[in-house]
């Protein structure tokens, strides 16, 4: 079970911490059934035996430091007091006092604690206390400290690991001191009770990530699977082509047309985008009421990102024209437009602590904005550069000269192609 929850979640602190508790709770049930018990069998008890109570104390103080990180991602504005993190504290410092206690008095604790068995009428042998009151107390403490976690509203899939925390581990802990026939059982029990909630917290945010997937284009989420998080989210400089359309008329059809219709028509324009985008190996990076803005090489590179923008460009404006013709009436005229540029933009993450965005950052985004706002319904206006790429790489896609373009932000006169019609 640690293994599983640290290869799972190994950058998160919380699940590290709780996958160590887990390391150090296997650890002592394999050193109590497979080394302390034939020891004592062969040779009774030695002086060194205490040191192997060390992987139970160690396990208590992994379970509370966990809670402590949980609480870490908490908002400092819910937390008002920390009296919870003292609590865990001490409840951490309880456990290795039991520890200590298990290290300094190995035969008491064997006789008179471990895997206690007591008949009809027969009492605990007084030492049973030096080792019962720490460990109860720290198991006392440190729930006591989880439930307070948990009423300060932390992440909800956090809850169900606190939940069943908060459940199992005092089932867990009477296996210390329990009968081995019964500490199986109660041992085993607590760890489902674990398990479950454990697996509760992955599946929540396993449809997190799935519902956010939505929202992320895939070949964002396809790196991220393959290299990581960092390597789609770090910055960089490379040569790209971007995409940008836009529908003529919509400011004018969206005053005239319900609201309900409109964003019936933006559903059916991004998704027809989209699909066009995902074919092309694009990333859409804006989409802002009618215009989408794509990157085409960015995150994934292309080396033929020219030839997949002019295609993207393509397929963008039929589908466009034939949205435009069946959301159009007679009163009201829509149209679609498209413009691509290319050249050396930068590209990452940027944003503060409550939101991050994947931005790009560069002359061809603006001039690629700019180029579609030019063009006429059913045309694609492209860049000089774009053009240069594809001759570099000869494609079917046929391009006219157009005009050369005053463009706002750009001090010199823009030279301009139009893609001619299939």
């Amino acid at each position: 079970m640690a293994l599983a929850f640290i290869l799972a979640d190994r950058q998160s602190p919380t699940s590290r911490a709780l996958g160590m508790f887990l390391a150090c709770t296997g650890l002592s049930i394999a050193i109590d059934v497979l080394w302390v018990i034939p020891m004592r069998i062969e040779s009774g008890i030695v002086a060194w035996e205490g040191l192997l109570a060390l992987p139970q104390s160690l396990a208590i103080v992994f379970a509370f430091e966990w809670v402590l990180r949980v609480r870490e991602t908490i908002p400092a504005a819910n937390l008002k007091t920390q009296g919870p993190n003292r609590l865990l504290r001490i409840a951490q410092g309880l456990a290795m006092v039991y520890g200590l206690a298990a290290v300094a008095f190995p035969a008491q604790r064997a006789a008179h604690f471990g895997n206690l068995m007591l008949y009809p009428g027969e009492r605990v042998h007084p030492t049973f206390w030096l080792f019962f009151v720490p460990l109860a107390l720290s198991i006392a403490i440190g729930t006591a400290g989880t439930l307070f976690t948990l009423y300060r509203r932390p992440d909800r899939a956090e809850v169900r690991r606190l939940v069943a925390f908060a459940i199992g581990a005092p089932v867990m802990a009477t296996g210390i001191i329990a009968p081995p026939h019964l500490a199986a059982l109660s041992t085993t029990v607590g760890l489902l009770v674990l398990l479950i909630g454990s697996v509760q917290y992955h599946v929540t945010q396993g449809q997190r990530a799935q519902f956010l997937s939505r929202f992320l284009a895939p070949q964002v989420a396809q790196l991220v699977t393959k290299r990581g998080l960092k390597s789609a989210t770090d910055e960089k400089t490379l040569e790209l082509s971007v995409v940008c359309c836009d529908l003529r008329g919509f400011t004018a059809f969206s005053a005239a047309t319900s609201s309900r219709r409109v964003i019936e028509i933006l559903r059916e324009y991004y998704d027809a985008v989209g699909i066009a985008a995902a074919a092309c190996g694009g990333t859409i990076k804006d989409q802002a009421g009618d215009g989408v803005l794509i990157l085409v090489g960015a995150p994934l590179p292309f080396d033929d990102h020219a030839q997949r923008a002019i295609e993207l460009a393509r397929q963008i404006r039929e589908v466009g024209i034939a949205l435009a013709r069946q959301w159009s009436n007679q009163e009201m005229q829509l149209g679609m437009g498209v413009g691509v540029a290319s050249g050396f933009v930068t590209v990452g993450v940027i944003g503060g602590a409550s939101r991050l965005e994947y931005t790009a950052v560069g002359a061809p985004v603006n001039l690629a904005s700019r180029l579609c706002s030019e063009a006429a319904h059913g045309q694609v206006l492209v860049d000089e550069r774009t053009v240069e790429l594809l001759r570099a790489h000869p494609s079917d896609s046929r391009l006219d000269a157009g005009n050369t373009l005053d463009l706002k932000g750009f001090a010199a006169p823009v030279p301009s192609y139009v893609l001619a019609a299939a």
